[in-house]
């Protein structure tokens, strides 16, 4: 059951792909400003890649407890990774493009809406029942089918930002790049029991 969780989690990883593609030269004061939201973004990128990594690398026939702690540690994470990249697109200003401050406030209110969103995933997968494993693997279906829905939901608050020339200078921005996860693979295997 994890795995159907940890695929819907895959789909996150998009919204670091999305920070780190291709882009070409453009203006200098666009260039500043993808540093200066890129700077402080980098934490948080991290914190999701890893939180990611920490969901997807509990396996699926991990016991309910295992799989509960490392959910909801997880989605606390990226709430709160996701209320950071919002206060770093507020701090990095009006982006210099066209309807830039729309952007910056789209962005802002989505990413706040998607924190909050998985504070209640995280409410969810905390309030599922470990001891009887088939009403643990139904409530994980209903988080994974959330999840699902606000991917979508982080994804857009991103792309915004990731169009036109603001998204070709954050491309090019060392801290908006997709980071490797820092999380090791939880050891799987007879001795974990």
């Amino acid at each position: 059951m994890n795995k159907k969780l940890a695929a819907a989690l895959s789909g996150g990883a998009v919204l670091m792909l999305v920070l780190s593609g291709c882009g070409g030269d453009d203006g200098n004061k666009v260039d500043d400003w993808a540093k200066t939201f890129c700077d402080s973004a980098k934490p948080q990128i991290q914190k999701r890649a890893n939180a990611n990594q920490l969901i997807i690398s509990t396996a699926a026939d991990s016991k309910p407890a295992t799989i509960q702690a490392a959910d909801s540690k997880a989605f606390a994470d990226i709430a709160a990774a996701d209320r950071a990249l919002a206060k770093a697109v507020e701090s990095a200003g009006t982006p210099p493009v066209d309807n830039g401050e729309k952007i910056k406030q789209d962005a802002v209110k989505q990413l706040n809406a998607t924190a909050a969103a998985y504070d209640d995933l995280k409410q969810q997968v905390d309030a599922l029942d470990t001891a009887d494993q088939q009403k643990f693997a139904d409530g994980l279906k209903t988080v994974s089918d959330n999840l699902a829905k606000i991917q979508n939901m982080d994804q857009a608050a991103i792309a915004k930002l990731q169009s036109g020339e603001l998204g070709q200078a954050m491309a090019k921005q060392p801290g908006c790049q997709t980071p490797k996860a820092s999380v090791p693979p939880s050891p799987q295997g007879g001795s974990e029991g």
